[in-house]
């Protein structure tokens, strides 16, 4: 069964944040460097995607947990694994295996999940996050007109990403946690270009962020303009995700409903960080939260983003067998 079947037959759940999943190993430099860079010449602590090629074992754990927890789909460790963001480690030369390596992995524990469940296919999608830098606005207030990175130089390193993803094995390419939709159009016209190139047709699922209660993404765009601006991607999936909890993201999944013809997503965080930037709500009240979504049959696919676990994603894929996904406008 393919990706595009299963989302008619039933609603999938996503897995959950891999950040603070990593944080609970409480990985060292050693960790981080390996001994493929064990005289790397900076520090490497912190690159999470690098954990693919440097301690597969701890990226494994986490993806075993969440298939566990009843994921129908895994994201691949490899939300930064782009050229742009890895010059901050000077491992831009990476890319191509953390990737690789990060998709090989996934795919690997989706197998052997399958092999325990064949009645629940298990499904890679490959995360394209939206790099350390905007092609919609200045760094430098005194500048409003100047850019550091070139669409080109975007599409570029997003390329690189989605040929290596798609080497590695994902069943779609999520390009998500969207604050500029220019950045998004550069990762859409990659993923594009790497289907063709590659002679693949490996489907987009494509996540926006609204960053606060004004019901835009960060580059200035309304959600209604966001969609307009992506629709031409023929997404398998529309949605949203990060920054803000269930309860807050119910409006604007309520609108994307009402406007989008495709298959709409939500993993929203587990509720709003606290004083201390930790997130509180438990498993069982962000199921409760996102109860709405299903009973207004809002969602085909649905998961936690920041500080969500394996608890929260068996209690959504609990309540998610009661309900039916999305039907396409």
């Amino acid at each position: 069964m393919t990706l595009q079947e299963a989302i008619q037959q039933k609603i999938l759940v996503l897995d959950g944040a891999m950040g603070t999943m990593i944080q609970r190993f409480k990985p060292t430099e050693e960790d981080f460097r390996g001994d493929v860079y064990k005289n790397h010449s900076c520090d490497l602590k912190g690159n999470n995607d690098l954990l693919s090629i440097t301690r597969p074992d701890i990226i494994r754990s986490i993806h075993q947990e969440y298939l566990a927890a009843g994921a129908d789909i895994i994201e691949t460790n490899t939300f930064s694994a782009n050229k742009i963001s890895m010059a901050d480690y000077h491992l831009e030369d990476a890319v191509y295996e953390m990737n690789f390596q990060s998709a090989k992995l996934a795919k690997e524990c989706c197998d052997q999940f399958r092999k325990k469940t064949p009645n629940q296919p298990r499904f890679v999608a490959g995360s394209i996050g939206p790099t350390n830098r905007t092609a919609s606005l200045s760094p430098d207030v005194n500048r409003p007109g100047f850019r550091n990175i070139s669409f080109d130089e975007l599409e570029e390193a997003y390329y690189e990403q989605c040929c290596a993803l798609a080497d590695g094995g994902v069943d779609a390419f999520l390009i998500e946690t969207i604050f500029d939709t220019l950045n998004a159009k550069a990762a859409i016209m990659a993923a594009q270009r790497a289907n063709k190139d590659q002679g693949k047709e490996i489907p987009m699922m494509i996540s926006g962020t609204i960053t606060d209660a004004s019901g835009r993404v960060l580059s200035g765009q309304t959600l209604d303009a966001f969609f307009i601006s992506i629709k031409h991607a023929n997404p398998l999936t529309v949605g949203l995700n990060c920054a803000l909890g269930a309860t807050q993201l119910l409006p604007y999944a309520r609108n994307l409903n009402r406007i989008s013809e495709f298959a709409i997503s939500a993993h929203p965080n587990a509720g709003l960080p606290n004083e201390f930037g930790e997130y509180d709500q438990s498993p069982e009240n962000m199921a409760r939260q996102l109860e709405p979504f299903l009973e207004q049959g809002l969602l085909s696919v649905v998961g936690g983003c920041c500080g969500t676990s394996p608890a929260h994603i068996e209690a959504i894929a609990e309540l998610s067998k009661n309900y039916q996904p999305k039907k396409n406008n």
